[in-house]
């Protein structure tokens, strides 16, 4: 029986992980308050992970309302968790963690980090996790940054990132940390120098995650995974920009799903395989179907559309007719294992199975 969603998750080190595994990081914009959110879409998007941490979540009712819409869309048993509620002021917002049982079980430690120089607006959230086939444990955080009234506002929650992750290795020696979240800091930025110099590096460097106003368009590079590239080496990481995946346009999904799109890292030889909605793919804005993206049919017009792929390479691709899958890209100068994720994660390829 073929498998999109996968298995297992993080062990003491690279060597010893035992099943593939993509973790998700997804934003998912102002879940619980009511604002018409198409919950059947935002199902059909999770379960695409076998573990996601979510922030902005509004209500927790909300995510047990999501967990029992992914059970009746997988036909399988999930689990989750949310924090208590966290802010200053009238606004709070919580954190939550979605998880397949069969895959993976919440080991212990749940909690909300104390923060030492108080400055985080929503302290972050973190769990152990067991990967149920192998038995190995791994820490999962989660974090919102603020957003502020510039970039200025947000530097001194991403510096303290630095002694929470220091934090997260103390009290749980020697197991791999993943930290997930909106930071609203694109990964390239100084700011970042703390965390970095402890060993922690960004899943996602290239590309964008927030769905831009314009159709079609994405903004910034906000949402995130670090991990600990001392103990992990990822075989995948990307955006998935699920629009493509269902059937509602670019708009809709911004107003009704969330704008932002999932991140996710893939483990061990894990990758991601897009999946249309029942009802085929994304709606292009006035309501015509929009067609996937075939290599070897579509014309330059549609392949440029891929990310990385430009009018020089959509060229490239039709030159290099015909393509057993989407993995040959590599064939192509300037796309590396990288841009071949994204391309992929991108959710626009017709039946990509590599």
């Amino acid at each position: 029986m073929p498998r999109y969603l996968l298995a297992g998750l993080l062990a003491l080190s690279p060597l010893s992980l035992s099943a593939d595994v993509l973790v998700g990081s997804w934003n998912i914009e102002h879940l619980g308050w009511n604002n018409d959110k198409a919950m059947p879409q935002v199902a059909h998007v999770a379960n695409h992970f076998d573990l996601l941490a979510v922030q902005e979540l509004m209500d927790p009712v909300a995510l047990s309302a999501l967990e029992r819409e992914l059970e009746a869309r997988s036909g399988e048993a999930w689990s989750s968790m949310a924090s208590h509620a966290l802010g200053r002021g009238s606004y709070e917002e919580h954190y939550g963690f979605l998880w397949r049982e069969s895959e993976v079980a919440y080991q212990d430690g749940a909690v909300v980090f104390i923060d030492h120089g108080d400055v985080f607006s929503r302290e972050p959230y973190s769990a152990r996790f067991r990967d149920v086939a192998s038995g190995e444990r791994f820490t999962l955080a989660t974090v919102h940054v603020v957003y502020g009234d510039s970039v200025g506002d947000r530097l001194p929650e991403i510096a303290a990132l630095a002694d929470y992750w220091q934090w997260l290795g103390e009290i749980a020696p020697q197991t791999p940390r993943l930290l997930a979240g909106d930071f609203n800091l694109p990964p390239d930025h100084p700011g970042w120098a703390p965390l970095r110099a402890l060993g922690a590096v960004p899943a996602i460097t290239e590309g964008r995650s927030t769905l831009a106003t314009t159709a079609g368009e994405y903004a910034s590079l906000y949402d995130n995974l670090w991990y600990d590239a001392e103990r992990l080496t990822p075989d995948g990481r990307g955006i998935l920009r699920y629009p493509a995946l269902l059937p509602l346009d670019h708009r809709a999904s911004r107003e009704r799903v969330s704008d932002h799109a999932p991140v996710y890292l893939a483990l061990n030889g894990a990758r991601l395989e897009p999946i249309p909605a029942a009802g085929g793919g994304a709606l292009a804005v006035g309501g015509s179907r929009r067609r996937c993206i075939d290599l070897n049919d579509s014309d330059a017009t549609r392949l440029a559309e891929l990310p990385h792929v430009g009018p020089a390479r959509a060229a490239d691709i039709i030159a290099g007719r015909p393509w057993r899958g989407a993995t040959e890209l590599t064939r192509i100068g300037g796309i590396g294992d990288g841009r071949l994720g994204e391309i992929r994660g991108s959710g626009l390829l017709c039946g990509d199975r590599g």
